[in-house]
């Protein structure tokens, strides 16, 4: 609402009405893109950084309910969303962009946003299919046994910490395709 807000005061103080044309849609789906990115990757960045490792340090041990079957769901909820939006915006922005299988095949002149958009496959793969179901168990989400929480939560933590790592990479290779001559 803020956004279509802005546009209109631009608009109205500009004296140029915005049309709704390929160029106006492509800036709505980047714009959607990063938006979605930055939740994901602070998403990211804030369980790795802040929440996983303050946790052991949380005394009494009781005191930490409010985390695991409060806060943690619902953070997880919004990690694995924003990571599917960000690749779903991706891949739409490539598309409409018309540059979707050069990068996707690392063309030359793509090579730079097709890691990037790999990176951003694998990272999105882990965060469904290792991750969420791993935190699932550690959580508490759906039954498991003692020994599957124990062996989740080695699972969860490494790759958290593979897509922390690959999140740097990754968003090189995205902001510096402008400026890469492969």
């Amino acid at each position: 609402m803020l956004l279509i807000l802005i546009v209109v005061i631009a608009g109205a103080v500009t004296g140029q009405a915005t049309q709704i044309n390929h160029a106006w849609a492509t800036f709505i789906m980047r714009w959607l893109h990063v938006l979605s990115g930055v939740m994901w990757i602070g998403l990211l960045w804030y369980l790795n950084f802040v929440q996983v490792p303050t946790m052991p340090k949380i005394q009494p041990v009781e005191s930490r309910t409010a985390i695991t079957k409060f806060i943690a769901p619902n953070v997880l909820w919004w990690f694995r969303y924003a990571a599917l939006a960000t690749v779903v915006t991706g891949l739409l922005l490539a598309w409409m962009n018309n540059y979707f299988l050069q990068a996707f095949t690392l063309r030359p002149g793509f090579v730079m946003i097709g890691i990037g958009m790999w990176m951003a496959l694998v990272m999105a793969f882990n965060v469904w299919f290792i991750i969420w179901p791993a935190q699932q168990k550690i959580l508490g989400l759906v039954e498991a046994t003692a020994e599957e929480k124990a062996a989740a939560a080695p699972r969860a933590l490494y790759a958290s910490r593979f897509n922390t790592m690959f999140s740097i990479g990754m968003l090189y290779c995205m902001v510096a395709q402008q400026n890469a001559p492969i």
